[in-house]
């Protein structure tokens, strides 16, 4: 236990902040006591997706439990049960080391395993609801575990009961995935990836290979945290009733959409870039010059400068298409 500790290492922002102390928590047994004693504690895996715009007034806990496996299903499918203190980066590496497919799009996204469900990630026409089985949560107002399999989560997009009233009081503490062990059925829906392997057709198609290309295309466009403090995507791109669409695509005609099952999703990137935010810099604080989702600290920013500077993105969007932008990282 740590007390009066500074955040900046516990988060990808890397923003000065106290907390009145931390613990890293590796048991059930451990987080069941810490619970008891601090029920109003804030609970992090690696902070990949929150902003802290002040001091932290109760203490936090670290999720930092260890361990992968594998378990046969049947000749085609395995599942991957993965502590939710892992990193995300390393559970996708471990799964194509195994020979197991499905995780392969979601390469290189920063966060711990137990964040994904939380957060339903999702990169390059893959969310990791379509790979999930079941997690084990611990209750916070009680301490007991729950199991909790797809249909209980609730997921959508960037959305899941973690996030809901009813959910907020569980704690992921372990994650389960099943994936595929023979004729894997990969998803190349993404543009850049469809176009890479229509123009290296010589080369077979392989969770390795997708896994290496989304890497590559995530480095040209995002920044790495530990070279330039953020936390991804800070917006979530907004979906909106296809008339509203329409519209927009006559006022706007090279506006990208994309069809969802709630109405018509609409680039968020774009929308900010268009707005003219895209490489912005004030003080130490900006928007990234290769991809305009992304805030950045240019060193020494506070989390107050960041959300200032995103509550003007989201006013300037607002004005010019009409569009209130709901962000993606938790603010603290």
């Amino acid at each position: 236990m740590s007390k009066s500790i500074d955040l900046k290492d516990y988060h990808t922002f890397g923003i000065s902040t106290t907390a009145l102390f931390i613990e890293e928590i590796s048991s059930i047994k451990q987080l069941q006591h810490f619970l008891k004693n601090y029920p109003d504690a804030l609970i992090l895996g690696k902070g990949s997706n929150v902003l802290f715009t002040k001091a932290v007034e109760v203490p936090v806990g670290i999720i930092s439990n260890k361990g992968m496996r594998i378990s046969a299903l049947n000749k085609s499918e395995s599942s991957l049960i993965s502590a939710a203190g892992e990193s995300w980066v390393d559970l996708v590496a471990f799964s194509i080391q195994s020979g197991l497919n499905g995780l392969e799009n979601l390469s290189l996204i920063p966060g711990s395993v137990g964040a994904a469900p939380i957060q339903n990630i999702g990169a390059y026409g893959v969310e990791q609801a379509e790979r999930f089985s079941y997690c084990i949560a611990i209750d916070r107002k009680t301490g007991e575990s729950k199991k909790l399999v797809a249909a209980d989560c609730k997921f959508g997009y960037r959305n899941s009961i973690f996030k809901q009233p009813e959910g907020k009081s569980l704690i992921v503490w372990e994650v389960c995935y099943t994936l595929q062990t023979e004729n894997p059925s990969f998803n190349l829906s993404y543009g850049p990836l469809k176009n890479y392997f229509e123009n290296h057709s010589e080369e077979p198609v392989s969770a390795a290979q997708i896994s290496a290309v989304v890497s590559e295309i995530r480095r040209s466009k995002l920044p790495d945290p530990s070279l330039l403090g953020n936390a991804g995507s800070f917006f979530k791109n907004p979906v909106v009733r296809k008339e509203k669409a329409e519209e927009l695509q006559v006022q706007f005609p090279d506006i990208p959409v994309y069809p969802s099952p709630e109405g018509v999703k609409l680039a968020a990137g774009w929308l900010i870039e268009k707005a003219g935010f895209k490489g912005v810099k004030k003080g130490a604080v900006g928007v990234h010059e290769h991809q305009a989702l992304v805030l950045v600290n240019l060193g020494g920013a506070t989390g107050a400068e960041l959300y200032e500077l995103a509550i003007e993105i989201r006013n300037k969007v607002q004005d010019l298409f009409g569009i209130m932008l709901e962000p993606e990282v938790t603010i603290l």
